[in-house]
């Protein structure tokens, strides 16, 4: 990597943020490809956030990434939104063309190039059924309905049923898709649901202690039967252990982190991200 007078700058937004691995995807993605960039991370306090926007057009940055907890709270500053975006009501990407910034969702469309590549899993016509109803959940549902989904079975905590509820019923009308919305603690239902399911994801935090998991050992999953988890820390949580165990195809969260990633990179810069070199070198480091 070569830093000059035309070295231009890309950063990820948010607090905490010293943890981030976004500049060891980015930086290794300008090195790889040749594109004269630098990537870093910037924790800010919310009231620095109208600037620090201002000063991705003053600089002529690529753009900037966007974390917790400021994906909201960028929308008023965004000049322009895509339909993920709009539809998600989050940022995780904002894009700077020609001084103009545009708001971008990638989180959805980085978990279906995951499930593309490592599963060859495409949602269209697929009925999915989500445990969760956070950021990545809606992120999912939202993207899952823009690429064409039959239905969708959403479940949540029963304190957030309504919210979830008045959520999905956005996404259903601008995209014609069934979402439906049911609580997470009736594990019948879940059970009912999954059976009529081509997906099933966690995205919940559930399991993240590497111990814990919404379904017990009692449920029975159809053959054939997609699952994914948006967790990557542990690299195995208790629910692919278990799904695997009986005999299905399930797959973690980190290259849903990584085509978030490689979506914004290819965005920015016109340039492929090279992705299988990237999650070797993950791999490495989360499978360890």
């Amino acid at each position: 990597m070569q830093i000059d007078g035309h070295t231009r700058l890309a950063a990820v937004v948010a607090t905490p943020i010293k943890h981030s691995i976004s500049p060891f995807i980015h930086n290794y993605a300008f090195d790889k490809t040749g594109v004269n960039g630098v990537y870093v991370a910037w924790d800010i306090p919310a009231e620095d956030l109208p600037v620090t926007l201002e000063n991705v057009k003053r600089y002529d940055m690529f753009g900037v990434n966007i974390s917790m907890p400021y994906k909201p709270a960028v929308i008023p500053y965004m000049d322009e939104l895509t339909d993920s975006a709009k539809l998600i009501g989050a940022v995780n990407t904002v894009i700077n063309r020609d001084g103009k910034l545009i708001g971008h969702n990638t989180d959805g469309v980085g978990f279906f190039r995951s499930l593309a590549t490592f599963a060859d899993f495409d949602v269209k016509g697929k009925v999915m059924t989500i445990l969760g109803g956070g950021g990545a959940a809606t992120a999912i549902i939202a993207q899952a309905s823009l690429n064409g989904a039959r239905k969708i079975n959403i479940f949540n905590q029963s304190q957030f049923l309504e919210a979830t509820r008045a959520h999905a019923e956005k996404i259903s009308q601008a995209t014609g898709v069934t979402l439906a919305v049911f609580p997470i603690e009736d594990l019948a239902l879940i059970q009912e649901k999954i059976n009529e399911s081509d997906l099933l994801v966690n995205a919940t935090s559930v399991g993240m202690d590497g111990k814990s998991m919404i379904l017990t050992e009692e449920v029975t999953f159809p053959q054939g039967l997609q699952v994914a988890d948006t967790i990557y820390q542990p690299f195995e949580t208790p629910f692919l252990a278990f799904a695997r165990s009986k005999g299905l195809n399930a797959i973690n969260g980190l290259g849903m982190l990584l085509f978030q990633a490689a979506e914004a990179f290819e965005i920015w810069t016109g340039e492929k991200m090279p992705t299988q070199e990237i999650w070797q070198a993950l791999e490495e480091k989360y499978n360890s």
